[in-house]
């Protein structure tokens, strides 16, 4: 997941505390990354899933400022 250096929440675990404070920071990370994927309906879910992966290091590789971060899959979730 991407999200802000900022951000006290974790995405994957604290969504909608992670997108109430992203949205009143004015960051609106998820329509940022919206712009950035290039995305289409006709994707399977894994094309999908890596569309926005690669939408995700775009982002990572232009960020200069460091705001951005990639905020990876905890592992209890990965074993779920």
């Amino acid at each position: 997941m991407l999200s802000t250096s900022d951000n006290p929440f974790n995405p994957w675990t604290e969504f909608d505390q992670w997108r109430t404070w992203d949205e009143q920071a004015e960051y609106h990370t998820l329509s940022y990354l919206a712009r950035i994927t290039r995305s289409s309906h006709e994707l399977s879910e894994l094309d999908e899933s890596q569309a926005i992966d690669i939408a995700i290091q775009e982002i990572l590789d232009e960020n200069i400022t460091g705001m951005y971060v990639r905020i990876p899959m905890p592992a209890e979730l990965v074993a779920a």
